[in-house]
C-alpha cells in the first residue's frame, strides 16, 4: 500500500485508549495501536501525535469547579496517555518523543515547533501531550493548532465511532452518516463532532480532517493510504 500523506496528525481519543474498559489504560488496546502506527511509520510517513484524556478526567468531570482548575487537570490526563503510548512505541522500536505544552522537564521536552518538524524529518514519531496548555481549549483545537504549525497534511482523527452522523447514532436508529462534509456545515449544523475554534482553525489553514473509528485499528492505515472509510471534512 501507498501513503496517500507524507505528514499527517493523528488524534487519538482517551477513550479509544481504555477500551471496553472506559477508563484508565488497557495495555493490549495501546500495543495494537502502536501497531498499527509503527506499520505507517514504516511506509515513510511522518507521524505527529495528538492524545486525549477522557479515559481519565474530562472538563465537565469536576462540576462545581472552577472551569481553568478542570481543564488544567485534563491537560494532565493527555501526559499519562502520552507516556503510555510513548512506551508501546519504543517497545517496537521506534523513536518517540513526548512534547508537552505545559513544562514538564523530567518526562518530556517542552513544545518547540522547530524541534518538533526536525524530529519528524528525522523519523521519529512526535507526541503532543497537554493541549495547548490553556484552559478553554480542547484538544481537538491542539490537533488543529498543531497541524497548522508543522504543515500536516491531514488530521486523522481516531475515534470509537465510524464517522459523522446528523444525530447520535447511539440513541437514534436512523441516524445518518455523512460521507463528506465541509466545515461550514459542522458550523452551520452545530455537529459536534470537533468544536467550532478547532473547525475555524482547520477551514483558515485549508487542513482536511478525517474521522473513522479506532476499532479496528487497521483502519489506522487505511485512511494514511486513502481508502474512503469514516467521513472527510474540508
Amino acid at each position: 500500500m501507498e501513503p496517500k500523506y507524507k505528514r499527517i496528525i493523528l488524534k487519538v481519543s482517551g477513550e479509544a485508549l481504555a477500551g471496553d474498559n472506559k477508563f484508565g489504560l488497557n495495555t493490549q488496546v495501546i500495543n495494537n495501536i502502536s501497531k498499527h502506527i509503527k506499520k505507517c511509520h514504516d511506509m515513510g510517513v511522518e507521524i505527529a501525535i495528538v492524545v486525549g484524556g477522557g479515559n481519565f478526567w474530562r472538563g465537565r468531570t469536576g462540576e462545581g469547579m472552577d472551569r481553568a482548575t478542570a481543564d488544567y487537570i485534563g491537560m494532565l490526563a493527555t501526559v499519562m496517555n502520552a507516556l503510555a503510548l510513548q512506551d508501546s512505541l519504543e517497545q517496537l522500536d521506534l523513536q518517540v518523543r513526548v512534547q508537552s505544552a505545559i513544562e514538564m522537564r523530567q518526562i518530556s521536552e517542552s513544545y518547540i515547533r522547530r524541534r518538533a518538524i526536525r524530529h519528524l524529518e528525522k523519523g521519529r514519531i512526535v507526541i503532543f501531550a497537554s493541549g495547548t496548555g490553556n484552559p478553554f481549549f480542547s484538544t481537538d483545537t491542539a490537533a488543529s493548532l498543531r497541524a497548522a504549525e508543522i504543515e500536516a497534511e491531514a488530521i486523522l482523527s481516531a475515534k470509537n465511532i465510524d464517522g459523522v452522523y446528523n444525530k447520535d447514532p447511539n440513541e437514534h436508529d436512523d441516524a445518518i452518516k455523512y460521507d463528506e462534509l465541509t466545515y461550514l456545515d459542522i458550523l452551520d449544523q452545530g455537529l459536534k463532532v470537533i468544536d467550532s475554534t478547532a473547525a475555524s482553525l482547520c477551514m483558515d489553514n485549508d487542513i482536511p480532517l478525517l474521522i473513522f473509528a479506532i476499532d479496528p485499528p487497521e483502519n489506522i492505515e487505511k485512511v494514511v493510504c486513502g481508502e474512503k472509510i469514516g467521513t472527510i471534512i474540508k
